[in-house]
């Protein structure tokens, strides 16, 4: 299995069209036949629309259906699925472009008479070899295949799943066959069609991003870090264990202060050495030079281009991880003790270590430039001549946070926040806005429980989305409040504050509790609010999360901290079945009492109930809703794109 942009993904493509003027909305019929729960194109009857189409008449909008590997899936392949809004015959090159690229063809017509537009544009497509289906309003016929390829079906008194239902299998027979694929990137090459990327900022974007990504191209991504991002390798994370180990002194407790102290301080030495590298200059010297629009290209280039750089090594090392705990899990069912499973064990651990190296982004870029910081602010150094200014880097980050960057808060392989960092980053921020109020929300949840897929849901963020533990330590992005919610909330930003998951499952045992509890006391710690993401109903399930959260809250009380918590329960089959979740607040309260009782006696005070712990209403602090990837389908990759014909 290869991971690759949509892009460049070669699918079978079907597109729609409409010739004339139809009552019929063609954008509903369509979200029928891909996904009957979500309207995935927007049409004449969807709520805030309008009768008259005012912007998308010309516009062709795609989106690309994956199947989840279940039996209710629609199709069993990828396809990608064209919609041209407004009158296909208004609109010639649009028209002519899609049908020529499509894979099949679907066309809603009305009455043909002879000599009109629609009967001349019907004639061409019968006389291409591409797959043709002619969907007829004014007729009610069954499905007939007419010749090799061309369908006709009647719509009139028939119903759209009836109707999505026979063009489901006839789309589904055409493409069992060899047929034409479609890639989006070759559009890129058809005549009279202009690329935002041909703009003269994205490719000047481009152009940085590629310069530093060409260097980085030369070894293996699983090297990349250790040699262009050296400080926040093992130099980092050994002055994390003696920073945590400088509050935990037994013995001449002076004495090993003062050499932890050493410690320390020589590290920062090491790491000012180790930062002169050509890619880390560059990247500094593009955010510092380029102005905001350019800077936003070349961020989301250096992104695309680090991603393309890593798939094919992480695809393979995520394929031997999956073989290798298939493995283990089966000498484990066995109560296999032997050798076997430890060499299986350790062998999987080192897969997990290489993993962890060839995991590599944009974030990566930004905690190196943190470290950097961190290492000449330590030592007061002046910057190198023909280096660009340590001094500088919070100012810059402040820029992209304020411009909505996801920044982040904890580095995750370390489990540290770098105090030092962060706390010049926010100073810029506030030296920036001014004194703003800002409401920070927080949410914590065990590892692909959906946390960044509603906070992205919830407030419009971009907060990295994928399966296994996509999310390492926390990212905090800064989001602007509209006037009117300002007036109600007495707030002006909401710092939202995405976290990795607890119960990883590449940390086991001890660590995973050891991990978790930190974790949790310092989001928890963080917010106003935390959201507690849970899937499903049943608490009992949940129930050593819940101690660990409960924990957490305990701790704050102790330091005499308020914060607020929600319970979210994503994937509820029925969330309009009041006494259901009625039954289900119930246990949860008496799972959170339990634990409550268990925490007070871990944390020595007294607590008998949960709401002893913080001010908690099950009737108002507990929220019900669907799986989010139900709402929004997560198979469903949805775009626009404008064919306009260029001007001769």
């Amino acid at each position: 299995m290869k991971s690759l942009p949509i892009c460049k993904a070669e699918t079978p493509m079907v597109s729609f069209l409409r010739l004339g003027s139809l009552s019929l909305s063609k954008s509903q019929l369509m979200n029928t036949l891909i996904d009957d729960r979500h309207n995935t194109f927007f049409h004449r009857n969807c709520p805030g629309s309008t009768k008259s189409r005012h912007l998308m008449d010309g516009v062709a909008e795609i989106a690309w259906y994956c199947p989840a590997g279940k039996p209710n899936d629609a199709f069993t392949d990828c396809i990608a699925f064209c919609n041209l809004h407004g009158d296909a015959l208004l609109f010639e090159k649009q028209r002519d472009i899609l049908t020529e690229k499509s894979s099949v063809n679907v066309v809603l017509i009305p009455t043909l008479e002879k000599g009109d537009k629609s009967s001349a544009v019907i004639s061409a497509l019968l006389k291409s070899p591409k797959p043709l289906i002619c969907l007829m309003v004014d007729d009610n016929c069954g499905a007939v295949e007419t010749k090799m390829g061309k369908y006709k079906m009647g719509l009139k008194d028939r119903s759209q799943s009836d109707v999505s239902e026979e063009l489901k299998k006839i789309i589904g027979d055409i493409l069992s066959v060899p047929h034409a694929s479609f890639q989006l990137e070759s559009m890129t090459e058809v005549s009279g069609i202009r690329v935002d990327e041909d703009d003269k900022v994205c490719q000047e974007g481009k152009s940085d991003a590629k310069e530093i990504v060409n260097l980085l191209q030369r070894m293996e991504v699983s090297k990349i870090k250790d040699t262009f991002l050296p400080c926040q390798g093992q130099l980092w994370h050994k002055w994390c264990k003696t920073n945590k180990e400088l509050y935990h002194l037994k013995g001449h407790i002076e004495k090993e202060k003062c050499q932890k102290q050493k410690e320390l301080m020589q590290i920062r030495r090491d790491q000012c050495s180790a930062s002169c590298n050509k890619p880390m200059t560059l990247f500094i010297e593009s955010l510092s030079s380029l102005p905001s629009t350019d800077k936003e290209y070349f961020l989301k280039w250096t992104q695309i281009l680090i991603d393309a750089l890593s798939s094919n090594d992480l695809t393979s090392i995520l394929q031997s991880y999956d073989e290798k705990w298939s493995e283990v899990l089966a000498l484990k069912k066995k109560h296999d003790k032997s050798d076997q499973l430890k060499r299986k064990q350790t062998e999987l651990n080192q897969i997990s270590t290489e993993l962890q190296s060839a995991t590599f982004g944009l974030e990566h870029i930004f905690r190196e430039m943190g470290q950097i910081y961190e290492a000449h602010a330590s030592l007061q150094k002046p910057t190198k001549r023909g280096q660009p200014d340590w001094s500088k880097y919070p100012e810059l980050a402040a820029e992209l946070m304020i411009s909505g960057h996801p920044m982040e808060l904890m580095d995750g392989d370390a489990g540290h926040v770098p105090l030092t960092w962060i706390s010049s980053l926010l100073d810029e921020v506030i030296k920036k806005l001014g004194d703003k109020r800002v409401f920070v929300l927080s949410v914590l949840g065990v590892q692909s429980s959906g946390k960044s897929t509603m906070m992205n849901a919830m407030f419009g963020l971009q907060f990295t989305v994928s399966a296994g533990r996509c999310t390492k330590g926390a990212f905090m992005q800064l989001v602007k409040v509209s006037e009117e919610i300002k007036k109600d909330f007495q707030f002006d930003y909401v710092l939202v504050v995405d976290t990795e998951g607890l119960r990883a499952l590449e940390l086991e045992g001890n660590a995973t509790l050891h991990h978790d509890n930190e974790l949790a006391t310092f989001v928890v710690g963080l917010g106003n609010m935390t959201l507690i993401n849970i899937m499903g109903e049943n608490p009992a399930k949940m129930q050593d999360v819940l101690q660990i959260v409960v924990q957490a809250f305990m701790r704050m009380k102790k330091v005499k901290l308020s914060p607020s918590c929600v319970f979210v329960h994503q994937n509820v089959t029925d969330i309009a079945a009041a006494e259901k979740n009625m039954d289900g607040k119930r246990r949860l309260q008496e799972k959170l009492d339990q634990m409550a009782k268990l925490a007070a006696k871990e944390e020595v005070c007294d607590a008998e109930c949960f709401s002893d712990v913080i001010a908690f209403d099950v009737q108002k602090d507990v929220k019900y809703f669907a799986q989010l990837w139900e709402e929004v389908h997560p198979w469903l990759l949805q775009i626009q794109v404008t064919l306009r014909a260029s001007k001769s």
